[in-house]
C-alpha cells in the first residue's frame, strides 16, 4: 500500500514537469538562456523544479532588500532593473530581456528592484531545488558560471561606458548591444535590418547611460543624419549599417 501511495503522488508532479517541458520547447528563450544547456529529451528535469510566472507593464518581481532565494530567468518581455538612493535617487543598472537570467549575483539579500517595462514572461527556479538538479547535469552549472562571467563583462563595460565614452558612443553602444540580443533571438527567417522594438522610455535609457533625454536625442539625431539608424514615427529603430555603428560604439572613428 506505502508503495501504491507513493507512485500516485509522484505522477502529477511528472505530468506537470513533462507539460512545462513542453511548453519550454517552444519557448522564446529555449536557445539562448539557461535551458539551452540541455536536449530536448531531459528539458523535464528543469522544468520540474521551474515555476512560470509573469508581469504585468509597471509590476515589479524583484525587490531590492528582499531575501535572494530564487533566480529568474526571463523567457518574452523586458525589465529594467534599478536601485534606490536613501534620498530618493534613482539609477538604472540595466535591462534585461528574453534569455537573460537575473539573480545569480545575488547573495542573502538582492541588491536591485527589477520592474516590468512591458508584459513579461519568466521562470522562477529555487536555489536550494536547483542544486538538486546540478548533481544530475553538472553542464547546467558550468552554465551559471558562463552567466556569472558573463555579467562580470557586462559591468565592466558599463564603467567603460559611463567613465570614458562619449554620449554618441554610449547610444550607439546600447542600440549595438539590443541589435546583438534582437538577432540572438531572431527566427531563422528574420529580416536582418528589422526595426529594433525599445520599450523603455527616452528618460530611462538617459538614466542608464548617464546623460540627458536631450543629449540622447541628440546623439540618435547625428546617427539618424548619418545613415547609420533610422527612427519610425512610433520611436523604433531600425539599424542600417550595423558594422558603422559598432566602430562607433567601441570609439574606432
Amino acid at each position: 500500500m506505502p508503495d501504491d501511495l507513493t507512485i500516485v503522488r509522484r505522477g502529477p508532479i511528472n505530468v506537470a514537469a513533462e507539460m512545462n517541458a513542453g511548453l519550454c520547447v517552444k519557448c522564446e528563450a529555449r536557445h539562448v538562456g539557461l535551458c539551452d544547456a540541455l536536449g530536448d529529451d531531459d528539458l523535464h528535469f528543469l522544468a520540474g523544479v521551474a515555476r512560470r510566472a509573469s508581469a504585468a507593464r509597471g509590476q515589479i518581481f524583484i525587490t531590492e532588500g528582499d531575501p535572494a532565494k530564487q533566480f529568474f530567468n526571463i523567457n518574452h518581455g523586458t525589465a529594467k532593473l534599478y536601485k534606490d538612493l536613501p534620498d530618493g535617487r534613482r539609477q538604472i543598472i540595466g535591462f534585461v530581456s528574453t534569455g537573460d537570467f537575473v539573480g545569480l549575483a545575488a547573495e542573502k539579500i538582492f541588491g536591485f528592484t527589477a520592474e516590468a517595462l512591458e508584459p513579461i514572461q519568466y521562470c522562477r527556479f529555487d536555489r536550494t531545488e536547483l542544486r538538486g538538479v546540478f548533481g544530475r547535469f553538472p553542464i547546467i552549472e558550468r552554465r551559471l558560471l558562463d552567466v556569472a562571467s558573463h555579467e562580470l563583462v557586462i559591468a565592466q563595460e558599463q564603467m567603460l561606458l559611463l567613465g570614458r565614452k562619449t554620449a554618441l558612443e554610449r547610444v550607439a553602444t546600447f542600440l549595438d548591444g539590443w541589435r546583438s540580443r534582437a538577432t540572438a533571438c531572431a527566427a531563422p527567417n528574420a529580416a536582418p535590418n528589422a526595426a529594433l522594438d525599445l520599450p523603455m522610455s527616452r528618460s530611462e535609457l538617459a538614466d542608464y547611460l548617464g546623460i540627458t533625454i536631450e543629449t540622447v536625442s541628440r546623439a540618435l539625431a547625428t546617427l539618424r543624419k548619418q545613415g547609420v539608424v533610422s527612427i519610425g514615427s512610433d520611436h523604433r529603430i531600425a539599424i542600417l549599417k550595423p558594422a558603422r555603428l559598432a566602430a562607433i560604439s567601441q570609439a574606432a572613428e
